[in-house]
């Protein structure tokens, strides 16, 4: 979905009289969408999915036109310039959905808060390297977010043309037009720790640990995974089988 801007771009050369259409390109939309006041260069790039070079590249070419500034992080200081890249995303999303890993990309669009839980805080603790009861036909996106915010992340998920569902999976709600991916929210009152993996918001470790150790017949090749990498000492019996979700 966000790599189909590029068929309005044209190639970036230097000059001292920038054109307008050389800003019209997914990186630079990207960049606008995901960025939250203070965020690092680095943290864009996480964000993003993009590399640093290229997003410092064109932070600088989004400074010399007064989209973002950088003090104290960078931030973005023409909010009509934000709307614009918005209301162009979401009409192509609505037109070729995104890809699984564009998927990752655009909860951060929203500017609110949320972790990636469930089967993703396995698939992001993993660095995506474990996937599981997933596939072409029906990709939910598990998100834990505050209650307060259910309705406008409905909302939000519209405007790009895409699925979600509350409290539960329902792989009935995708449809020809919508692609496979969706979302599924699970609301909280409570406050919820954020931990940051590869630019994504997750659940904390703990959390998912304990998570999979419920579930650990599926999950027991990512436990191991989690156990060589974040040296947690993790006891390896399989249990009885209970269906994840």
């Amino acid at each position: 979905m966000i790599a189909k801007i590029r068929s309005f771009t044209f190639d970036y050369h230097y000059t001292d009289n920038h054109t307008m259409m050389e800003h019209v390109d997914d990186i630079a939309a990207k960049i606008v969408l995901a960025t939250s006041d203070g965020d690092s260069i680095r943290q864009i790039a996480h964000k993003i999915d993009g590399t640093y070079s290229w997003v410092y590249t064109w932070i600088e070419r989004l400074e010399e036109i007064g989209v973002v500034e950088r003090n104290d992080g960078v931030h973005v200081t023409a909010p009509a310039v934000r709307e614009g890249y918005a209301h162009t995303m979401e009409a192509i999303s609505r037109q070729s959905p995104p890809t699984t890993a564009e998927a990752y990309v655009l909860p951060h669009f929203s500017q609110m808060p949320f972790t990636y839980t469930k089967i993703d805080a396995v698939y992001v603790w993993t660095h995506g390297g474990y996937q599981i009861a997933r596939g072409s036909d029906a990709y939910p996106v598990f998100m834990r977010v505050h209650d307060t915010d259910v309705e406008q992340w409905i909302s939000f998920f519209e405007r790009y043309g895409i699925p979600s569902t509350v409290g539960e999976r329902d792989d009935s709600v995708i449809n020809d037009a919508s692609g496979e991916i969706y979302y599924s929210l699970y609301p909280t009152t409570e406050q919820f720790d954020q931990e940051w993996v590869d630019g994504n918001p997750v659940i904390p470790l703990a959390e998912a640990v304990e998570y999979m150790q419920e579930y650990r017949w599926n999950f027991e090749p990512a436990l191991q995974m989690i156990a060589d990498e974040y040296k947690v000492d993790i006891d390896v019996d399989r249990p009885s089988y209970i269906p994840s979700q």
